[in-house]
């Protein structure tokens, strides 16, 4: 039991994180980093168990009744992620604790936030249960978005925060329609089960696996989904340190690589994989050599350098899943350091731009080292992990290592080598941006970091040495086993610094001298891409949507919100008529409902008072619709619930009458003070509807109800449930029969009744405050009077907050039109 252990370990932390800051202020950070440490810790212990074979289980029963399960399972992938999102996430945060200082606006919320998206994160990575995990996946995305939007005041925040949870969540929906597809095709939505003995392959399992690789690649920002991500740097450095290198951009490519194993030969995994993979690590290199925002070349790396993953993960093969461990923990290790690196510099020069920037190796040499060795790794260069993951990256498409058609084989590789060359060519404009020294650019002032400030991106980059030259002994193990399920075809493929020259050390060494040279002639690459035409953008795509959606909306809701409630009746009764009216006619027609014979349990009345009361419901209900006061038919229809009630005492259910008596009144109070501010009359049918009309569908709707309600009541096979309320109450501890059904037997039921009326009360509490807010903001003009000068407010009293440093945005405005370059910053020129 001690995985859930770990997560409500997270749980509390975040709980007691706000509350520290009083005291602690930026070191509550090294407290929020304890349970990612202990987490790590915990997971470095049992790997060796786990890579032996003997995974982790456990299984926490949620909803017996339900047979719904929390599955948890960490296998060697769980492990490979653990390590990133835990032992590079406890680094970032007592990164976090030295970047931040105490008059941050809102620290508390933004660590208790950052340790509830651990949490979620590690959920993701040890759920084994399909449902279980899309919770801890749209928990991920609704923490992302706080953290995203951490400086709320700023639109730019807002607007980043706001697309990544459109696009994240809403390709989350699709792949929930894929994870229950595949759960109801397999009998099981157990993961391991799943992939163990996958369904049949069939349309329908091809349509699931859509699905979720729409939701995976999202969250993994593939290309045309790429946008989000370098509009989400607005965020804080350790966020995007943490999130956007280290662990929430994993999850896609996590899960592509957990069912891999079971659907890598279904039709269209690979020709998915490999389509978007590849287009989205040359679309991400491309873009990434025109930035001057060091954050947002970053940004564009990660897009690309996920492409890769996805591309490996996806593949199916032995070789590719080896690659696929080595290149992720590289990855996490060398983009956080350098993410960590961008961070010092802003904080320390002021700027990130790479036209500002000048003579600062020089300057912070230690920092410059650490950055160079981060770099050297992303850009593939020995003995660093970065290396020893992409050769095996590319030996997995050559003809030795793979074992499908040829063709797929050349292209991927191909692609492979193109975004390899980008790579090379970004990660030298990295380096030389943020630490040559530039004859053209005046120096900056510069204020030398701290060594606690420096330690983290020199740790992060001296793992990914160490990974590098051990990586025999640290890193294949785990990629060994993550690779196990996939057959190999002569020998398996094992992560070293070196295995003679071979084919992939000859495409390494290309790929390095044609990125240098790419990057040497980076003035001539420049004038290509400017006199490049202007593409579509997806970031136009997404805004696209949204104004079709508005326009959509605001079309609709003038059409059928006239504030006619008429209409609105209509509209209603005419949507029963066509959909389930329709339907039941169907199957009367075609027999599929039973008829009840004549006479079979149909009786006038068990009481002859019912005929009574039925009779003054009739009268009242057609005087009701005959009158056109207002008064007169709030008193008949007053009048129509009580009969009712009356009914449903004659019938034996007091209890159930009181409700409806108390409901009645109640609302004949309201309605009477409501009354005081309308017309005295009004109209019987909307404005323009013929009578007939109105009566031939007020007539079918209560036929409708009418015969609904007569089959219903006929078609009852077995007794009723409420017959076992009274035997099963003493289970549920209880003496009150109608408390034990609302809190127990429909514990769902009023949870979601409980859910609407806080909505709505939240509802109603916001417009009345937000019409007391314009009254106040627009007050007459004599409200400044009392500051001695007439038409202006009073000023506010106070020690106004301390100012905070903000971070430049880099993402332009979306009033940008269609087809402009985003990607530029306003000051970018030739090198």
């Amino acid at each position: 039991m001690l995985l859930p252990f770990v997560i409500v370990l997270h749980a509390l932390t975040a709980v007691v994180a706000p509350p520290l800051v009083r005291v602690l202020g930026p070191r509550v950070f090294l407290v929020a980093a304890l349970p990612l440490g202990t987490t790590a810790a915990w997971t470095l212990a049992r790997t060796p168990g786990i890579l032996r074979g003997r995974p982790v289980e456990v299984s926490v029963p949620w909803v017996p009744a339900l047979d719904i399960v929390l599955d948890f399972r960490v296998d060697a992938l769980s492990v490979a992620m653990v390590l990133l999102v835990s032992g590079v996430g406890a680094v970032i945060f007592c990164y976090a604790a030295t970047y931040f200082h105490r008059g941050e606006r809102a620290l508390g919320r933004l660590a208790g936030v950052l340790v509830l998206f651990a949490a979620a994160m590690f959920g993701v990575v040890t759920a084994d249960n399909l449902l279980a995990l899309y919770v801890f996946w749209e928990l991920t995305s609704v923490s992302s978005f706080l953290l995203v939007a951490h400086a709320d005041q700023r639109q730019s925040a807002r607007r980043a925060a706001t697309q990544a949870l459109v696009t994240t969540v809403g390709a989350g929906l699709l792949m929930l329609i894929g994870f229950i597809l595949l759960g109801r095709l397999g009998g099981t939505y157990r993961i391991s089960a799943l992939v163990a003995d996958p369904p049949p392959d069939g349309p329908w399992l091809s349509a699931a696996l859509v699905l979720v690789l729409v939701g995976a690649f999202a969250k993994s920002a593939q290309a045309p989904l790429h946008y989000w991500l370098p509009a989400a740097m607005v965020a804080p450095t350790p966020v995007s340190a943490y999130l956007h290198a280290a662990a929430m951009v994993k999850g896609g490519v996590y899960l592509v690589a957990r069912l891999a194993p079971g659907f890598a030969d279904v039709d269209p995994w690979r020709l998915l994989v490999f389509g978007f993979g590849t287009a989205t690590m040359i679309l991400g290199g491309w873009r990434a050599l025109r930035q001057d925002d060091l954050k947002l070349l970053l940004a564009y790396g990660t897009v690309s350098q996920l492409g890769l993953i996805t591309v490996l993960a996806g593949a199916g093969t032995h070789t590719a899943a080896v690659a696929a461990v080595g290149v992720l923990l590289a990855h996490g290790l060398f983009k956080a350091a350098l993410f960590l690196t961008v961070g010092v510099v802003d904080h320390q020069v002021g700027t990130r731009s790479i036209s500002r920037l000048t003579g600062l190796g020089r300057r912070m040499p230690v920092l410059a080292a650490a950055a160079a060795l981060a770099a050297a790794s992303m850009a593939g260069l020995p003995p660093l992990l970065g290396f020893v993951g992409k050769e095996a990256a590319l030996e997995a498409f050559l003809p030795g290592a793979w074992t499908g058609p040829a063709a797929p084989a050349a292209a991927v590789l191909t692609g492979l080598v193109f975004g390899s060359v980008l790579t090379v060519a970004y990660s030298a404009r990295f380096l030389w941006g943020a630490f040559a020294d530039k004859d053209t650019v005046a120096p900056v002032p510069f204020t030398r970091p701290g060594r606690a400030f420096t330690a983290a991106p020199v740790v992060l980059a001296g793992a990914g040495l160490l990974g590098g030259v051990a990586a025999g002994a640290t890193v294949d193990p785990i990629a060994q086993a993550v690779a196990a399920p996939f057959p190999a075809l002569f020998h398996p493929h094992h992560l070293a610094p070196w295995h003679g020259p071979t084919p992939a050390l000859a495409l390494t060494a290309l790929v390095v001298a044609v990125g240098a040279l790419l990057f040497w002639r980076r003035r001539a690459v420049t004038r290509l891409q400017n006199a490049m035409p202007n593409w579509y953008e997806a970031e136009a795509g997404y805004n696209a949507v949204l104004n079709a959606v508005r326009w959509t909306a605001f079309h609709v809701t003038s059409r059928t919100q006239t504030g006619s409630l008429p209409v609105y009746l209509g509209i209603i009764l005419a949507t029963v008529l066509a959909l389930p009216g329709v339907r039941l006619v169907a199957a009367l027609v075609g027999g599929d409902v039973a008829v009840p014979a004549a006479g079979d349990g149909l009786r006038l009345w068990d009481n002859p008072l019912e005929g009574v009361v039925v009779l003054i419901v009739v009268v009242t209900a057609v005087a009701t619709v005959r009158e056109h006061r207002r008064f007169p038919a709030l008193i008949l229809i007053s009048t129509l619930g009580f009969g009712i009630a009356g009914l449903f005492v004659l019938h034996g259910a007091p209890d159930l009458a009181l409700t409806l008596v108390l409901v009645e009144t109640l609302t004949t109070i309201i309605l009477v003070f409501v009354l005081r501010r309308l017309p005295a009359t009004f109209a019987t049918r909307p404005d323009g509807w013929p009578k007939r009309l109105t009566v031939l569908m007020c007539a079918a709707a209560g036929t409708f109800v009418a015969v609904s309600l007569w089959l219903t009541a006929h078609a009852r096979t077995h007794a009723p449930v409420s017959l076992e309320y009274a035997d099963r109450a003493a289970e549920a501890g209880g003496a009150n029969l109608v408390n034990i059904i609302i809190a127990d037997f429909r514990a769902l039921d009023t949870l979601g009744e409980v859910v609407v009326l806080v909505t709505a009360a939240v509802a109603v509490a916001s417009l009345v405050l937000l019409n007391r807010r314009d009254r106040i903001i627009r007050a007459p003009e004599d409200s400044g009077a009392e500051n001695g000068v007439p038409g202006v407010p009073r000023q506010p009293t106070g020690t106004p907050r301390p100012a905070r440093r903000e971070e430049p945005s880099p993402v332009p405005k979306t009033s940008t039109p269609p087809g402009t370059d985003h990607s530029h910053s306003p000051g970018q020129k030739e090198d």
